[in-house]
């Protein structure tokens, strides 16, 4: 079975990539980067590209059996997305797995959330077979946290106290490649999320316990935030977190117990905790 993942040398399509390698798929992975192919698993063929390019879209997709469509976070996500559809529409792609984000439409006045909207809105639309994923706030997010939690001991992600079922990308990637090699998902929308209600108060506590030193919540102030992640992303990345990480605070993002429950029956296990990951990843970095 031969399936192009976009993004795969990102956080999730690694994963993605990863499983399916295991399942016995022909993989081909599309990158904007050629010198990030360099980290590919064996066996897996790269093509260097880029999704707003009509001359990309009009051959990537061809003779594929399926895609995993996942459009990075930016100004052209929208745009990227609708020419992936359109393309894969006029080729015939026989399959489809979409990243979006759960809730996607009940906060769709948020840049990346409204975007996925339209996105989901376009595949459902193109009659091509399709599985649409709908994860949580990712677990590895926290990766970027390292330097704040291991040198000021401090935990930076302003997500407040209503909650979020955080999901480990591990969960993503296995439901991605069981979606793509299999018949059994067509026309199912799945949320992926984990099975604890995390906050910042919380997330605090249990790297602190992981850690073995103080960890403290950085708070909520989203002003403050904005300011200082202005040192490393570009200022409209800023404004679409912030207005994100404002719903966290005032709504939270929690999964039902039957989005769980149909999770658990997808990937064939229960979802990984938050606690179990931030343990393994401590470990990890203070070896």
């Amino acid at each position: 079975m031969r399936v192009l993942v976009t993004g795969g040398t990102g956080l999730v399509g690694s994963h993605v990539t990863r499983e399916l390698i295991a399942r016995g798929a022909t993989v081909t992975v599309l990158t904007r980067d050629a010198a990030k192919a360099a980290s590919l698993p064996p066996g897996v063929s790269a093509v260097t590209g880029n999704l707003t390019e009509a001359a990309t879209v009009r051959s990537i997709f061809k003779g594929m059996d399926a895609v995993f469509l996942l459009n990075a976070v930016s100004p052209m996500e929208s745009h990227e997305g609708l020419m992936s559809v359109t393309a894969m529409r006029e080729v015939g792609v026989p399959r489809v797995v979409y990243l979006s984000v759960q809730n996607a439409d009940g906060a769709a006045w948020l840049p990346h959330f409204g975007a996925k909207v339209g996105i989901e809105t376009a595949i459902r639309r193109s009659g091509i077979p399709h599985t649409i994923l709908r994860p949580n706030n990712f677990y590895q997010n926290d990766y970027w946290a390292r330097d704040a939690l291991l040198k000021f001991g401090v935990y930076p992600q302003p997500i407040g106290s209503a909650g979020l079922s955080r999901v480990d990308v591990r969960d993503i990637g296995e439901a991605a490649a069981l979606a793509l090699t299999t018949r059994d998902h067509a026309g199912e929308t799945y949320d992926l999320a984990g099975p604890d209600v995390i906050t910042g108060e919380s997330a605090a506590q249990l790297w602190s316990q992981a850690l073995k030193r103080g960890v403290v919540y950085g708070g909520d102030d989203l002003d403050r935030w904005e300011q200082q992640s202005l040192q490393y992303m570009p200022p409209w990345m800023a404004f679409d977190f912030k207005a994100m990480y404002a719903f966290f605070q005032a709504e939270g993002l929690k999964a039902t117990p039957e989005a769980i429950e149909r999770q658990t029956a997808l990937i064939g296990h229960a979802p990984r905790p938050f606690g179990a990951f931030v343990a393994e990843t401590a470990a990890a970095w203070l070896k």
